[in-house]
C-alpha cells in the first residue's frame, strides 16, 4: 500500500490550485452560470467547470496514472496504464460557493483499481483551508492532527445535520424531534467529516440522492476515527461504480445509530 504522503501531497497540490483558480469566481453570478448537465444528470455549474478542469491539468501535468470518476466529466483517464482510481468531486456545495457561503469543499478518495475499495479519503474546506484526511488501517486527521467521532451516548442531546424535504420530509421529521440541535450546512462531504471529528453526532440523508462522488472520501474519514456509516437500512455502505447511483447515507459517532435508522425510516415515534 502506497504512503500516505504520496495522496496527501497530490490532493494539496490540486486543493491548492483550485483555490486559486476559483477565488475571484465565489460569490459572483457568473460562478452559478450553468453550462451543461453533467455526467451525474444534474446541472454543471461555471464553478465547478473551473474546480475540474484544474484538476485535470494537475493530474496530467504529474503525469499520474488513475482512471477518474468525477461528478461533471463522469470517467476519464489520466497516464498510459491506470495504476489506481480517484473519486472527485470539484466542489461539493455549490451553492455555498455561489453565494459566498464559506462552507464547499472538495473531496478526493483514491481506491484499488481491482475492486474499488477506497483506502485513502481528503476533504478540504476550500473557503477556510480545514483539511480531513484518512488511510486505511492510519487513522482520521483534521490539519494534521488525529480526530475521533464524539462520545456522546444521548440521542436527545444530539447534534445533528439531517437532509430530508418534499417525498421524504416524514422521516426528516421524526428525527429532527428527536434530537436537541439540528445543523445543515450544505456541503455533505463536509458534514460526515464533522461526524468524523465529533462537532456533531450524526448525519442523516434520507432522500435518497446520495452520490459516490458525495461520500467516498468522508465515508474512510468516518471510518478510520470510530463511527458509522450505513444506508437507510443499516447495511454497509456499497459504492456502485456509477456515477447515477443514489443511495441514502446515515452516519454517526455508533451511539444510537440503530435508533436514528429506526426513527429515518418512521418504524418508531417520538417518545416511545
Amino acid at each position: 500500500m502506497p504512503f500516505t504522503s504520496v495522496f496527501l501531497d497530490i490532493s494539496e497540490k490540486i486543493a491548492s490550485a483550485v483555490q486559486e483558480r476559483i477565488r475571484e469566481l465565489v460569490g459572483t453570478n457568473d460562478a452559478g452560470k450553468i453550462l451543461y448537465i453533467g455526467a451525474d444528470g444534474t446541472p454543471t455549474k461555471l464553478i465547478d467547470d473551473v474546480s475540474e478542469n484544474v484538476i485535470f491539468e494537475i493530474l496530467e501535468k504529474e503525469q499520474m496514472n488513475f482512471r477518474i470518476i468525477s461528478e461533471e466529466a463522469g470517467e476519464r483517464l489520466t497516464g498510459k496504464k491506470p495504476e489506481y482510481v480517484l473519486i472527485i468531486d470539484p466542489i461539493d456545495g455549490t451553492y455555498n460557493a455561489c453565494s459566498g457561503i464559506p462552507f464547499y469543499s472538495l473531496s478526493i478518495a483514491v481506491a484499488t483499481i481491482e475492486n474499488d475499495a477506497v483506502f485513502f479519503g481528503y476533504v478540504k474546506n476550500l473557503a477556510t483551508g480545514d483539511t480531513f484526511y484518512a488511510e486505511t488501517g492510519k487513522g482520521s486527521y483534521l490539519n494534521g492532527s488525529r480526530i475521533g467521532t464524539s462520545i456522546n451516548n444521548d440521542l436527545s442531546s444530539f447534534c445533528m445535520s439531517i437532509y430530508g424535504y418534499r417525498d421524504n420530509i416524514r422521516g426528516a421529521a421524526t428525527l429532527a424531534r428527536s434530537v436537541r440541535r439540528i445543523r445543515e450546512f450544505g456541503s455533505v462531504a463536509l458534514e460526515l467529516c464533522y461526524v468524523a471529528s465529533g462537532m456533531i453526532d450524526a448525519f442523516a440523508d434520507v432522500r435518497g440522492t446520495m452520490r459516490m462522488t458525495d461520500v467516498a472520501a468522508g465515508k474512510l474519514i468516518i471510518e478510520e476515527a470510530g463511527g458509522i456509516i450505513t444506508n437507510e437500512y443499516g447495511e454497509a455502505l456499497k459504492l456502485e461504480d456509477k456515477i447515477m447511483s443514489r443511495v441514502s447515507v446515515i452516519a454517526s459517532n455508533g451511539y444510537s445509530h440503530e435508533m436514528i435508522l429506526k426513527l429515518s425510516a418512521g418504524i418508531v415515534n417520538e417518545g416511545q
